[in-house]
């Protein structure tokens, strides 16, 4: 299975970060390091990332790399916000897919929603259709997560903390390895 990590946005994104300073690439960045390492340990999964270090990569090169590599699924990784970029009250996970993809994006986007939410213990704000780029323009089923809001003082500390990083990192991992062997049982039923 290929599978795209995308980190999303970049280290110099403008407006992407808590109040108090962490920027959303570093926590986006984190898990997908994460997400990589327990994937490739699993040996079941070869992974590409569609993000720099070095450079904020445009949402269609982004989308780009994913077709041209011929991707299984996308994810996308990010941290929500909410109003003018002060603290504020709104809270959970939420996880986005295009409303046209083929119902494997709804697959994944259960399978990794769900670890999420058991996981983190955080609000399920559910699973949502968005016209975003990245979902719109890949070939593959794709999904954007939205880990907890930097904008909420709690969870802008869970988002700069090792540990809450890792357990975003393992359920992603497992929601995609959940999706995947979902299809496989599906294709050998067939």
């Amino acid at each position: 299975m290929k599978v795209v990590l995308d980190a999303g946005h970049g280290l110099t994104t403008p407006g992407k970060r808590t109040p108090d300073g962490m920027k959303e690439y570093e926590f986006n960045r984190a898990v997908a390091g994460l997400v990589r390492i327990l994937l490739e340990t699993d040996k079941t999964a070869q992974v590409l990332f569609s993000h720099s270090n070095n450079r904020d990569v445009p949402l269609s090169e982004r989308a780009s790399l994913a077709n041209s590599w011929g991707a299984d699924l996308f994810v996308s990784i990010h941290a929500n916000a909410n109003g003018n970029g002060s603290w504020d009250d709104a809270h959970g996970i939420e996880t986005f897919i295009f409303k046209t993809l083929p119902r494997q994006s709804v697959m994944l986007a259960n399978s990794i929603h769900g670890r999420l939410i058991a996981a983190t213990k955080l609000r399920d704000r559910g699973i949502k259709e968005a016209n975003f780029h990245v979902l719109r323009a890949t070939n593959c089923p794709a999904v954007l997560l939205e880990c907890g809001f930097m904008t909420n003082r709690h969870e802008a500390g869970l988002l700069q903390s090792d540990s809450y990083r890792q357990i975003c990192a393992a359920a992603i991992a497992g929601g995609i390895l959940d999706y995947s062997e979902r299809l496989h049982t599906f294709s050998s039923l067939k």
